[in-house]
C-alpha cells in the first residue's frame, strides 16, 4: 500500500494542507519506513491496520507485538524463520468452504477458521470437518458487532459464550479460546476483557479485499497482494466466503511452499506466547 493510500485512509487530503506541512509528514513517512520497528501507538478505540513498508518484512501495525502481548494479543509471530499461521474469517457459508477445506487437506495445511453464530447455525456439517480434518475454529463472537463500542464485561463475555456453547452443542467438544474482533475493531478494554476470559487475540499481519461477493478480486491481483507481501511468522487472514479463495487456494499454497515456507497451526503460535 503506498503512501498515497495510507493518507487518504487516514483522512490526510494532502492537497488541502499548507505545502510546508505536507512535505514534513513526507519526512517523517521516510523516517518510518527506515525504522519499521516503530509502529503507530495503540489508541484506546481503533481500527486494526497496517501498513507495508519493505518486501518480505512483516508490516507496521497500530499497536507493536509488545504492546499486544500485554494482552496476550498478537498479529504475528516475530521470527526469521519462514512459517505461516493460515486463518479464515467466516461470517455465513456461500459454497466455497468444501473447496478451500479440499485444498487445505491436499497439502496437508492446518487452519483457524474465526465463525459467527451464523456459521453455526446453518452450517453445522461443515464445522464438523473442519474440526475431524484437524483445524482450529476461533471466536468471532456469535452476532459479529462492533465490539470497541462495548464497555459492558457481561456483553462482551455473552458475545464469545454464546458462540462457546453453539459450538459445543454441535462437536461435543471445548472451544479453543482464540478471539478475533469482528472487523478488527477493538479497544484496550476489549483486549483486557479478552485476556481475563482466558482468550488469546489474534488480529493480523497479511489479508487483501476479498470479501465483497460482486467484487471479487481476479487470479492476478489476489497472487499480487498474497505473494508480494507474505514475511516469516505471517498470520494469514482470508475469507471463507470469497470464491477467489477458493479456485486459488491450491495454486497459492503451493507457491508459498516453493518460497520456503512451512505451515503451522495457532496452538503453536499460543504456546510461543505463553513461553514468553
Amino acid at each position: 500500500m503506498n503512501l498515497l493510500k495510507n493518507w487518504k485512509q487516514a483522512g490526510c487530503l494532502l492537497l488541502l494542507l499548507p505545502f510546508s506541512f505536507a512535505i514534513g509528514m513526507l519526512a517523517a513517512a521516510i523516517v518510518l519506513k527506515n525504522h519499521p520497528q516503530e509502529a503507530v501507538q495503540a489508541s484506546a478505540n481503533g481500527n486494526w491496520g497496517l501498513s507495508f513498508q519493505t518486501e518480505g518484512a512483516p508490516p507496521i501495525a497500530n499497536a507493536t507485538a509488545d504492546q499486544l502481548a500485554k494482552y496476550n494479543a498478537c498479529y504475528a509471530e516475530m521470527t526469521d524463520e519462514k512459517v505461516l499461521y493460515l486463518t479464515f474469517d467466516a461470517g455465513y457459508e456461500n459454497g466455497n468452504t468444501a473447496k478451500i477445506l479440499d485444498a487445505l487437506k491436499k497439502h496437508q495445511v492446518p487452519a483457524t477458521f474465526f465463525v459467527v453464530g451464523n456459521y453455526l447455525e446453518t452450517s453445522p456439517e461443515l464445522v464438523k470437518r473442519m474440526v475431524d480434518e484437524g483445524h482450529f475454529i476461533g471466536n468471532h463472537t456469535y452476532h459479529h458487532p462492533d465490539m470497541s463500542k462495548i464497555s459492558s464485561k457481561d456483553a462482551f463475555q455473552k458475545e464469545l459464550t454464546d458462540l462457546e456453547s453453539k459450538y459445543t452443542e454441535i462437536t461435543g467438544l471445548t472451544m479453543p479460546k482464540y478471539y478475533r474482533p469482528p472487523q478488527g475493531k477493538y479497544s484496550e478494554q476489549n483486549l483486557q476483557m479478552a485476556k481475563d476470559l482466558g482468550y488469546t487475540t489474534f488480529f493480523w499481519s497479511l489479508a487483501y479485499v476479498d470479501w465483497y461477493q460482486d467484487k471479487q478480486p481476479s487470479k492476478q491481483e489476489a497472487f499480487d497482494k498474497l505473494l508480494g507481501r507474505i514475511h516469516p511468522g505471517a498470520v494469514i487472514l482470508l475469507h471463507s466466503t470469497s470464491s477467489t479463495n477458493a479456485a486459488i487456494l491450491d495454486e497459492l499454497l503451493t507457491k508459498w511452499k516453493e518460497m520456503g515456507y512451512t505451515f503451522r497451526s495457532l496452538d503453536m503460535l499460543v504456546q510461543k506466547l505463553q513461553a514468553k
